[in-house]
């Protein structure tokens, strides 16, 4: 198997959204992606399956994706770079706190959470990503009719974000899209979706739209 070509920092930085050293503030997407079209938001992208796809099927909406991961940001970046898709731009960085310092209020068409890490043991569940607070930063984030995607393979953990979710008055259930099979082995949200499907193991999926 031919090893991947990896692209030089220089070609992969128009794809890249560093906020490490950014003032707190709301981002102007506009000025993030040069347009001003819809913009959806995917926390922990991971090896970019489901930005890749859709960026290329909605060229009309921009993308962004946020990973803790410095080294995911890097590699999806020249898998985006590789196919020029200027609708997607890539965060490094703590969804939790880029949302609070970075995305203005009704300002994201959709939200895109696959697969949180469920932290199983107790001492580390401060480190899961929905919290109070971060699903309260989603709602704001959403605009009128907005869309809050979640998947997990985990029920119980899936179960706790629903209560979370179901905390906020502004967002209400809305009705899932019908589970095709896949038409190959790239029509998947994820890798993991695409393992744990494989396995057999059941997966939970949940959308609220922001009233």
């Amino acid at each position: 198997m031919r090893r991947a070509v990896r692209l030089p920092l220089q070609a992969l930085e128009p794809y890249l959204l560093e906020v490490k050293d950014r003032v707190p503030g709301p981002l102007d997407w506009p000025a993030v992606f040069g347009n001003d079209r819809p913009v959806e938001i995917e926390v922990g992208f991971g090896k970019g399956m489901f930005l890749l796809a859709a960026a290329q099927e909605r060229p009309a909406t921009n993308f962004l994706g946020i990973e803790i991961e410095r080294t995911f940001q890097l590699y999806v970046a020249n898998r985006v770079a590789k196919r020029s898709l200027a609708n997607v731009r890539l965060a490094c960085a703590d969804a939790r706190l880029f949302f609070r310092d970075y995305v203005a209020d009704g300002s994201v068409e959709a939200i895109h959470v696959f697969f949180p890490d469920p932290w199983w043991k107790t001492r580390h569940r401060k480190r899961r990503l929905f919290t109070p607070e971060f699903a309260a930063a989603c709602t704001r984030a959403l605009r009128a009719g907005g869309k809050l995607h979640v998947v997990s393979d985990v029920a119980d953990y899936f179960a706790d974000i629903e209560q979370l979710i179901a905390a906020q008055p502004a967002l209400r259930p809305a009705p899932l899209a019908t589970q095709e099979e896949p038409r190959h082995d790239m029509d998947y949200l994820t890798n993991f979706e695409r393992k744990y499907r494989k396995e057999g193991r059941p997966i939970c999926r949940g959308a609220w739209v922001r009233e």
